[in-house]
């Protein structure tokens, strides 16, 4: 479900930002209906308000804030390197945490899971292989984005993972975070300028029509957060960063079917490896479990 969420909100999100081509802006209305939703699931008792001390106040700002320079980051990198170029470096996710899962944490993955990765990390190289052009400064940004997206992922998981009781359901974890993305999104979206050119365009371009869609889209992104952070408490921060990679791969398959996108022979390698690679990942980590369930001290 989390896959298929994740696959159709990406595609949505780039249609969108064609016509409204305000990404901190969208961030921003994305963090308001997890927001609202948050708010009238906890009225509705579908889970209880966490209660807050220093501590995790604490911990949750900072994890706002790593939030928030990783959007920006990818942002800013964005304009300084290649889509495909971007794409390749982002692919690596997965080495990196490996690497802080283990600096951080002393989680350490079987060797079959590493070897599995390879197929995954060099098949979406393949897939999105093209005009490669970067600066140093755009190279630095998206390598420090991929490091950000690594470490965001980890934390995500490790809030959630026992014994975590104020964040028990994930839920709860997200009706506090998102106010907090909120602020940080707008406070962007205000100091590069954005807000100021979204109002010039809402007041002369934005339909009704359009305006449902942008709340459409903020609902979906709400459902896909609820799912994620579900998906990630249960399968890890490594799996949901393969998941990432198959997710690129299989985006550029609804391109050449839905869009008429002509791919080449290495293309078209590169898709064959991540996907199945990301089989290969699966069926590892489906025997690792079964081995833990059989012998617990395993």
């Amino acid at each position: 479900m989390y896959f298929c969420c994740n696959l159709g909100l990406t595609i949505y999100n780039k249609s969108v930002l064609l016509r409204f081509p305000f990404p901190y802006t969208l961030s921003a209305l994305h963090a308001l209906l997890g927001t609202i939703g948050g708010s009238v699931l906890a009225k509705r008792g579908h889970f209880v308000a966490p209660q807050l001390y220093l501590r995790e106040t604490t911990i949750l700002l900072a994890f706002s804030v790593l939030y928030a320079v990783n959007i920006t980051v990818s942002n800013v990198s964005l304009q300084l390197v290649t889509i495909p170029f971007h794409q390749v470096v982002r692919a690596s996710t997965p080495i990196f945490t490996i690497f802080f899962s283990r600096l951080l944490y002393g989680a350490r993955s079987s060797r079959a899971k590493n070897i599995s990765l390879i197929p995954v990390v060099a098949g979406v190289g393949f897939a999105t292989f093209g005009d490669y052009y970067f600066t140093p400064t755009g190279l630095l940004l998206t390598l420090l984005g991929t490091v950000l997206a690594a470490l965001k992922t980890i934390f995500t998981h490790v809030l959630q993972a026992p014994p975590a009781p104020p964040f028990a359901d994930p839920l709860a974890l997200l009706s506090v975070l998102s106010p907090l993305a909120l602020a940080h999104c707008t406070l962007l979206a205000y100091a590069t300028g954005e807000l100021a050119r979204v109002r010039a365009f809402a007041a002369a371009d934005l339909s009704a029509a359009g305006a449902c869609a942008l709340l459409l889209n903020g609902a979906l992104a709400f459902g896909l957060n609820v799912v994620s952070f579900r998906a990630n408490r249960r399968v890890g921060a490594l799996g949901m960063t393969v998941a990432a990679n198959v997710k690129q791969v299989l985006t550029i398959l609804c391109a050449v079917a839905v869009f008429g996108l002509r791919i080449s022979g290495w293309n078209a390698l590169g898709i064959a490896l991540t996907l199945g690679g990301g089989a290969w990942y699966a069926c590892v980590e489906l025997r690792e479990r079964w081995a833990r369930a059989r012998h617990p001290g395993w």
